[in-house]
């Protein structure tokens, strides 16, 4: 077969298909950017419901820089720190940062676990803690385990660039998609069947895209799990202070805790991109029991880095207990707000979502929508919300969800107004589908009748010979 241009010109890693930016989860992106909803400017464009993104607490950080201008190298008060923090930093980063950093970790955890900040490594945000934790645990060709629906962008971020493969553990609605020690059980055992090496297993609890937590003694069946098999358990838990009502989050951290197991096999990612609503500025970080990875991950962040503008602004910031405590309630309370606003209105139109107390999305139910439960059928729905509509949100095969007609929206992306206009929209949208299949259905029963009667016209013995077999029969 012919190369084209590209593949002669370029790596395989840079022209193979593994970062996914082909999918319907970012399709939908694409459709935003060409067309984005404005209030004012363009009221009829596209309103971005695809974006896992927090913008309800910027004005509690915008009040602390403004009271805290030394924490700014770019203020009057801080700009005499230019020079010490424009110089080399080395990749373990400033010591107050990590030490900062540790303490959010515990206290978005309730305080029932600490971290210790000598373990901490930094990223380019979690896509980049992720990576570093495939490039240090697995080789080209080796698979982990990840319950499904899962995060779109695993496939990306532990696949793309290491050759790491990931295998869908599937979970379905019988249960709320709860992952059971059989279901992986079962995959581990098929990929040993097709001689694929597991390395371990990868979750992000919360879960993204289905808003809940996962229990203590789901937990603690995992953590058994891999310490039988002697893998590695990754867990993300980027939406850790993102828990809006009970029931509360619980940690591997606290797991590991409570049990014996051997802790090298135990490996947490985070980051303040969603409960700190910071995606901008790039903070990964990846949490490891294990010494080796500790050091090899270290070695790996030089190339991506935490700037050291950022770092510092962030240590002063999150050693403000006040200030952390304060935020860390508040942003629940308004994600409760949020998610309860949201709902409800879809509740009133007769959508119903899973039952979710964490994250910022919800994973909505359209299967009733659906004209045949198949995912050709998903995929002509999506479109319609996406080009009739102009809503982006992302359909549940873009996150291997075995069944059609699931959704993930996010709400926590915008402001109150133009989530009634997105719910407008939706109510709108839902009416006309009710309208279309009541008149299908009412054209179905009239078909239906009129065929009937025609039949017993037929058959009718008024309407029959008097010569007719049964007629004579009964006479």
């Amino acid at each position: 077969m012919a190369l084209n241009k590209n593949q002669q010109l370029l790596s395989k890693i840079a022209t193979n298909d593994r970062h996914g930016e082909n999918s319907p989860y970012f399709d939908g992106w694409k459709a935003y950017d060409k067309n984005p909803y404005h209030p004012i400017d363009n009221r009829e464009g596209v309103i971005q419901m695809g974006l896992a993104e927090n913008q309800l607490c910027f004005d509690l950080i915008q009040k602390w820089i403004r009271g805290n201008p030394k924490a700014s190298i770019c203020t009057a008060e801080g700009v005499h720190e230019f020079k010490n923090i424009a110089i080399f930093q080395d990749y373990h980063g400033f010591k107050e940062f990590r030490q900062a950093v540790a303490n959010f970790m515990g206290k978005a955890r309730g305080g029932r676990v600490t971290f210790d900040p000598d373990r901490i490594v930094m990223s380019g945000g979690a896509t980049g803690a992720n990576e570093t934790v495939m490039f240090c645990l697995a080789n080209p060709g080796d698979a982990f385990l990840v319950p499904s629906p899962c995060y779109p962008a695993f496939d990306r971020d532990c696949g793309w660039r290491t050759g790491v493969q990931l295998i869908p553990v599937n979970c379905d609605s019988s249960n709320n998609f709860l992952i059971t020690k059989a279901a992986l059980e079962a995959a581990y055992e098929r990929a040993q069947q097709d001689n694929i090496n597991v390395k371990g297993l990868i979750l992000a609890n919360p879960s993204n895209p289905l808003g809940t937590v996962l229990d203590r003694d789901t937990l603690r069946s995992l953590v058994s799990f891999i310490n039988e098999k002697k893998i590695h358990l990754v867990s993300d838990e980027i939406y850790a202070a993102s828990v809006f009502s009970t029931p509360s989050f619980v940690s591997v951290s606290e797991i590991i805790e409570e049990m014996e197991c051997d802790r090298d096999l135990i490996h947490i990612v985070y980051s303040l991109s969603k409960d700190m609503g910071l995606p901008g500025f790039r903070i990964g970080i990846v949490y490891s029991y294990n010494d080796a990875v500790v050091n090899c991950g270290r070695k790996m962040s030089s190339f991506g880095l935490v700037s050291s503008q950022t770092q510092h602004l962030l240590a002063s910031m999150l050693s403000d207990d006040e200030f952390v405590d304060n935020f860390l309630k508040e942003n629940s309370e308004r994600l409760a707000k949020r998610h309860s606003l949201f709902t409800k209105g879809l509740e009133k139109v007769g959508i119903t979502c899973l039952k979710s107390n964490a994250g910022l999305f919800v994973w909505m139910d359209l299967r009733r929508l659906l004209k045949e439960q198949t995912l050709e059928s998903e995929m002509t729905l999506w479109r319609v919300i996406i080009n009739e509509v102009k809503l982006n949100v992302s359909p549940g095969s873009s996150f291997h969800c075995s069944e059609p007609g699931w959704f993930r929206v996010c709400f926590a992306n915008m402001d109150d107004v133009t989530v009634e206009v997105a719910l407008e929209r939706i109510r709108v949208f839902v009416e006309k589908q009710q309208v279309k299949s009541k008149r299908k259905f009412q054209s179905n029963l009239k078909l239906s009748f009129t065929s009937r009667r025609y039949d017993e016209s037929v058959m009718s013995p008024h309407m029959m010979s008097p010569r007719s077999p049964l007629v004579r029969a009964r006479t």
